[in-house]
């Protein structure tokens, strides 16, 4: 029975949606028959496709950046408190400044450019990860470390089978987190400064007040990130926490 609470709820939804759209016969709402009819054209036209794969392809670098830089400067901050106390200001700074902000002065400073469309989606993400990984740090057992010096594991070792097992459910944490976030600012990086991508796509639709168009690349995107939900983060959280069993 469990197994279908998921399934259900999604056709609840659904079902919700085609009452709604019935209810007030308006252009503004059109049924989701009509929505996936439009994601199969736009699919089998290619502009899907091509849209997503450009969007996804950001998504992962920024993704893999925010989470490497995030992680080595959280870890050192936990680690380090004279490190942690200079840089927690920072940390509060970036935290509260918005992403739009961000967005706006990375392309005023570095132009419409990649670079910079990437640029500001890490230095949004990267704040957030620095503080789940220095929590982490601040919180592993002080009593395996001294065990594995005693035991002279050096720091390989160490990291591999003392360190890392702590910090596993610090990391996907953030990893699930992050990536709600970060396709997110993706789509406002492509709306206001690129040519392409499911961003762009949605501020296309939405100067030809296109609803259908619009729900159908949200449908699409949601899809997406979902399967990556369900295939890959899910797994990972479940063996993080596997000893809690």
């Amino acid at each position: 029975m469990q197994r279908l609470i998921v399934p259900l709820s999604l056709l609840s939804l659904v079902l919700l949606w085609q009452g709604l759209a019935v209810w007030l016969a308006s252009p503004l709402l059109p049924s989701p028959w009509q929505v996936f009819q439009r994601l199969g054209s736009e699919a089998a036209g290619g502009e899907l496709l091509h849209h997503l794969g450009v969007t996804l392809g950001r998504l992962g670098i920024s993704f893999v950046a925010a989470m490497l830089l995030g992680c080595t400067l959280g870890i050192l901050m936990g680690r380090h408190p004279l490190l942690d106390r200079w840089l927690d200001p920072w940390l509060t700074v970036f935290l509260n400044i918005p992403a739009l902000v961000t967005i706006i002065l990375c392309y005023v400073w570095f132009g419409l450019t990649e670079a910079a469309a990437i640029l500001a989606v890490v230095v949004n993400k990267l704040p957030n990860v620095a503080v789940t990984l220095r929590e982490g740090s601040r919180h592993l057992d002080t009593g395996l470390l001294e065990m594995a010096q005693v035991y002279r594991f050096g720091r390989w070792k160490t990291l591999r089978h003392v360190i890392w097992p702590q910090l596993y459910p610090f990391v996907v944490t953030a990893a699930r987190t992050g990536l709600a976030l970060i396709w997110k600012i993706i789509l406002v990086v492509e709306l206001l400064g690129r040519s392409d991508g499911m961003g762009y796509q949605l501020h296309l639709f939405f100067q030809l007040f296109d609803v259908t168009g619009i729900l159908a690349y949200t449908v699409a995107f949601v899809i997406v990130i979902q399967l990556l939900e369900w295939t890959v983060l899910q797994p990972l959280d479940r063996f993080a926490n596997r000893w809690r069993r």
